[in-house]
């Protein structure tokens, strides 16, 4: 940053900033002058790189570089006087997120502290750098920087918690994301900068830079999307929660439009990006064909020729969006060359399904407190040069220098840096920062293994310059850190009453009859008290009387626990519940299942009932075991029986009246019938005609001549005059 002191009208001093934003297709150099809180833009002077120097935001001939940047300072300077120091940004796209657990026992703390919290935050910073270099040859987690960590969530034994400070219970965790940058792209950035004859006053980081100018601290807690479309690469940064919480790149942007545009009407490719200018105006653009004759297209036949390139642009860069974020965001801001592409703001609002005015454009008008010389083009590419010269003033990232246990390490100043920071950047375990656990007691319960930690020790102390320190103490430059290691703890003092959770004798009441119950409890096969002592490798037994069932087992009354399961039985091969001959247990004048807990006093009894019928268990499944009808016939009452369906109880035939047991197995075999007909009345009828009757009848049903063979009914009055022949 180059400062110069010039008089204005208010004879106030101004000062004018100098700041670099090097990409992959061109160095973009840009003179600030800073009025009080306010920004004015006074040049900006663009080259393109004569070779591929930068790959994906990353310089990979630094000399290349150098000598472009060399060439903008030297322009520059005729204009506006001797510039040493510069601002530059890192690219959004070298930054690397990533998400990372850690978990803690903390069954013996009392309480979890503040300090346990940050010591557990550090811990899964450090797996999320070591999840970042375990698949990347020979790289080290010293070989990235730490730019900072959300944390995403607590939990406390598998619940989230908005809080574990001064909570209890066995495991906490904590899931955070962290952000990281190699330290390659910041050295040659320096090493380019120095060829230069530059000197780098500040650092920051593209998403960063664009965000500041874009979107204010308090816009952070929304969940948006900015996306900074350039030539290669499209780069993407979201916020939600008051921070940044992702960053991520796909290598498609403005290019693949030009490319379209170039295989369509088969132009040389800078022939194509200035059609690709034209028609972001919405201008015709003239076209000479390969015969070497003039054609017009306008710009609407135009964007649909290239539409599957622009859907296709607009696909990567959303399915990025929703990979980093997991849902779509409240808004998407776009920046950079390539968000002029036509159609791209439709495109994207459509893969995202968000409201066409939730995705848009924003350019240079968008800057709050920034003014410009009327030289300036109010285009959306140089919003992150110059958000790059403003975050650089505002929120500067600078080194610092310091000494842990004796080693000197260098920090990437983002932010007020810890004694976290500082332990990160020393490659400091966490582990090292609590107090090793003791060894566990290792014994067998009832036939499982269980493993009994031992206690904690001491946590390890932190000094800054002999001062007593915590993780989330602030370092400065040149500061002294020194970490002493905790104590190992002991192995943990067991006794039988640790494991029984306040188990004491019951009093149950069962059928008017009082039982005293109680654990019994045995170690290594003899038997044990509440008071035993546990040793590591002892093998212990508590047989428990928690439920109804288990305490009918305990006073000999299984065949009361039988009776009381539910009734069923078999029919034709499937099992039928019948929960109305099942007999019932009363808890203090409840009716509960068999495994109900019981506890000291409870009053207990069971009601048994008598086995089912065949006929009463036919009646459960709407089955008629036999068919009668009662009818008047010569004025005496007859009732008319047949068999409809027999059962089979385990393969015999059983009488309607016939107990049936739990669990038998039953067949039901149907018999064939048809209507009562009035001959069936003679089978149960002693009439008959007289014996010397002469003459002829008349058969009669509910007095109406009817036949032998005509159906009868329940309540029929039936009746055969006679009509005597007299000689």
């Amino acid at each position: 940053m180059s400062t110069i002191d010039t008089p204005n009208a208010n004879h106030s001093s101004v000062e004018k900033l100098f700041a670099l934003d090097i990409g992959t297709r061109s160095v973009v150099g840009i003179i600030l002058e800073q009025r009080g809180e306010q920004f004015h833009v006074i040049d900006i002077l663009a080259k393109e790189h004569k070779e591929r120097a930068m790959v994906d935001g990353q310089i990979h001939n630094v000399l290349f570089v150098a000598q472009l940047i060399e060439e903008i300072k030297e322009e520059l300077e005729k204009t506006h006087g001797t510039l040493t120091h510069v601002s530059v940004a890192a690219a959004g796209r070298a930054l690397k997120t990533e998400q990372a657990v850690a978990k803690m026992s903390i069954a013996s703390k009392s309480q979890f502290t503040e300090e346990d919290i940050h010591r557990l935050e550090l811990q899964a910073v450090q797996l999320a750098q070591q999840q970042l270099v375990a698949n990347r040859t020979d790289a080290k987690a010293s070989h990235y920087y730490c730019v900072g960590y959300s944390v995403l969530y607590y939990r406390l034994d598998d619940d989230e918690i908005g809080s574990l400070l001064d909570q209890q219970g066995d495991v906490a965790e904590v899931e955070v994301i962290a952000t990281f940058l190699p330290r390659v792209v910041v050295e040659s950035l320096l090493a380019a900068l120095k060829r230069a004859n530059l000197q780098m006053d500040a650092l920051t980081l593209e998403p960063i830079a664009a965000i500041n100018v874009l979107i204010p601290p308090s816009m952070r807690r929304l969940n948006v999307a900015l996306v900074d479309i350039g030539a290669g690469t499209s780069d993407i940064a979201i916020t939600d929660k008051n921070t940044v919480i992702a960053y991520g790149m796909v290598p498609t942007a403005g290019d693949e439009i030009t490319e379209a545009l170039s295989d369509h009407y088969l132009l040389d490719f800078h022939v194509a990006e200035e059609a690709k200018r034209k028609i972001t105006l919405g201008e015709d653009i003239v076209i000479q064909d390969i015969l070497g004759f003039d054609e017009i297209h306008s710009a609407d036949d135009v964007c649909e020729a290239i539409a599957p390139a622009i859907t296709h642009l607009a696909k990567s860069i959303s399915e990025e969006i929703l990979r980093l974020n997991g849902t779509a965001p409240k808004a998407v801001m776009l920046i950079g060359g390539g968000s002029l592409t036509p159609r791209i703001t439709e495109a994207l609002s459509a893969e995202l399904d968000l409201p066409l005015n939730r995705v848009a454009v924003r350019d240079l008008k968008a800057l709050q407190d920034v003014t410009y010389d009327e030289s300036i083009p109010m285009t959306p590419e140089l919003v992150t040069p110059i958000g790059i010269a403003i975050a650089a003033k505002r929120a500067p990232i600078h080194y610092m220098s310091l000494t842990v246990n004796g080693r000197v390490v260098r920090l990437f100043e983002v932010s007020d840096m810890t004694v976290s920071d500082a332990l990160l950047a020393a490659n400091v375990p966490a582990d090292t920062l609590y107090g090793k656990e003791g060894p566990p007691t290792t014994i067998t319960l009832n036939g499982q293994v269980m493993t009994i930690p031992g206690t904690v020790g001491e946590p390890a102390t932190l000094l800054i310059n002999g001062e007593r320190a915590s993780l989330k103490t602030i370092i400065k430059h040149n500061d002294v850190v020194t970490l002493t290691e905790g104590t190992q703890g002991e192995r943990a003092n067991v006794y039988m009453r640790d494991l029984l959770d306040d188990v004491s004798a019951k009093v149950i009441t069962f059928q008017q009859q009082s039982y005293t119950v109680e654990p019994t409890l045995t170690i290594n096969g003899q038997p044990a008290t509440a008071d035993t002592k546990i040793e590591n490798g002892d093998g212990l037994k508590i047989t428990m009387v928690d439920t109804i069932a288990q305490f009918l087992t305990m006073i000999g009354q299984e065949s009361v626990l039988q009776q009381l399961q539910a009734f069923y039985v078999a029919i034709d091969g499937k099992p039928v519940t019948m929960p109305m001959f099942s007999g019932e247990v009363l808890l203090n004048g409840h009716k509960v299942k068999t495994n109900y807990p019981l506890q000291n006093g409870d009053v207990l009894a069971v009601t048994i009932p008598s086995l089912p019928t065949a006929t009463m268990v036919a009646q459960q499944l709407n089955l008629t075991l036999v068919d009668s009808i009662t009818v008047t016939f010569q004025k005496e009452t007859c009732t008319l029986s047949r068999t409809l369906a027999e059962m089979l109880v385990d393969g015999e035939a059983v009488a309607p009246d016939a107990p049936i047991r739990q669990g038998a197995r039953i067949e039901v075999v149907t018999k064939e019938s048809g209507p009562w007909v009035y001959q069936d009345v003679f089978r149960v009828s002693a009439w008959q005609l007289p014996t010397a009757f002469k003459g002829s009848f008349t058969i009669l049903r509910n007095n109406t001549p009817c036949s032998f063979d005509d159906p009868i009914f329940g309540g029929d009055v039936l009746e055969i005059q006679l009509q005597p022949v007299h000689a």
